[in-house]
């Protein structure tokens, strides 16, 4: 979790420099929209600088928090299952799954939208169609990974990961297909900005989830290490042992 709240650290850095000016042209459009349309804006209950600032950092904090642990948990279910890959390369690899599945894959199907983008008597319908193609995706890429394993042996990793990658796109294609539309944007909205929020979303994504693998699978390696490995390297490095002689990671010192 603490691996999560320190990619969170970095997603929201991106998200502050190329997601918020966007979020801003976004309401500026729908006020000036309301405005011409002699329409009244709703209320804001939280101001603009606190959504921007604190409350942006609480929602990916959170987020971030919650995802760290779910990505240990689903490294200690995946790992040694997915191939003989150290904590790294499997850590790496969970990331580019996790990615693709939980981000990816239902963002191509319903992205998202700024502020000005979206009928709110629809947003229970977009809300459950989302989580719906979430589930499916996350199911499919499930079942894709149990493919490649049944058939690795009798197939070989490439080919197993290949026809496990078919498998796993010919889904998400086949549930695209039968999930109905959502295109609410209005006429007139930039498309500019409809772009570059929708690119600095998923970019805010990477960010959270590359940081998130490469820096779990670093900590996790480093204390899997054995004790006499560390303790080299610190000699080498002019350093003091990290652990005392003769323990063992795990292991209490005696006195």
């Amino acid at each position: 979790m603490l691996v999560g709240l320190l990619a969170g650290v970095l997603a929201l850095g991106f998200a502050e420099l190329f997601g918020e000016p966007q979020v801003d042209r976004a309401i500026t459009f729908q006020a000036e929209s309301a405005r011409l349309n002699h329409e009244a804006l709703t209320p804001e209950l939280v101001s603009r600088d606190v959504q921007k600032s604190l409350g942006l950092a609480t929602a990916v904090g959170v987020y971030a928090l919650a995802f760290g642990g779910l990505f240990a948990l689903a490294f200690a279910v995946a790992y040694g299952r997915i191939g003989r890959f150290g904590p790294r390369t499997a850590a790496a690899l969970l990331a580019v799954g996790g990615f693709v599945a939980v981000v990816l894959a239902p963002f191509l199907k319903y992205p998202a939208n700024p502020p000005a983008i979206g009928n709110p008597a629809t947003i229970d319908r977009r809300t459950a169609l989302y989580f719906l193609m979430l589930a499916l995706s996350i199911a499919a890429a499930v079942a894709a990974t149990a493919l490649g394993r049944r058939l690795l042996p009798r197939a070989g990793a490439w080919n197993a990961a290949l026809i496990a990658g078919a498998a796993y796109i010919a889904a998400l294609a086949l549930a695209g297909l039968l999930l109905p539309e959502v295109n609410e944007v209005p006429a007139g909205f930039p498309a500019t900005v409809l772009w570059r929020f929708r690119v600095a979303s998923l970019g805010t994504q990477l960010v959270l989830w590359a940081a998130m693998g490469l820096i779990f699978g670093v900590l996790t390696e480093r204390s899997a290490r054995p004790a006499h490995a560390r303790r080299r390297d610190a000699a080498a490095a002019g350093r003091p042992s990290p652990l005392p002689a003769g323990q063992e990671p795990g292991t209490l010192a005696r006195p």
